[in-house]
């Protein structure tokens, strides 16, 4: 879990602050998504998701970086918050399963890790296709 248990605090005005930093945070994460993949998109031809990969493979690295740092030294939960929850939530949400991932990983719970990584994939893209399937079939009846 990355920050969560602020949100349990007794003391509202903390959790309040709390979701201020996510909120300011995320806001920062979504232009800095929108600029980053609009500019890689500008300068990548084809129909494949440059922007997206280079979105989620950066989100990666900047959580792997950080998580490492922010456990070897001391920083606020309200920037935990604002680092993991708002810039890089919003940035990509790729990065905290890949973190979750290997962090189950680490801690050898191997059939955690797999059940992460097949419902993650497997079911993930499952659940796309029945959304976009539901979606067409809710839209033409009424046509």
């Amino acid at each position: 879990m990355l920050v969560y248990p602020i949100l349990k605090s007794s003391n509202p005005g903390a959790a309040m602050t709390n979701l201020l930093f996510i909120a300011i945070g995320g806001a920062a994460g979504a232009l800095l998504r929108y600029g980053v993949s609009g500019f890689v998109h500008s300068y990548a031809n084809g129909v494949f998701p440059w922007g997206t990969l280079v979105v989620n493979l950066s989100g990666c690295l900047v959580i792997g970086f950080l998580w490492q740092m922010f456990e070897n030294l001391s920083f606020s939960p309200h920037m935990r918050s604002f680092m993991f929850v708002g810039i890089l939530g919003a940035y990509t949400t790729f990065s905290t399963y890949g973190l979750e991932t290997f962090n189950l990983l680490r801690e050898k719970e191997i059939t955690y890790m797999l059940l992460n990584f097949l419902g993650s994939n497997v079911l993930g893209l499952g659940m796309v296709f029945l959304g976009f399937i539901t979606a067409r079939l809710l839209f033409s009846i009424g046509r």
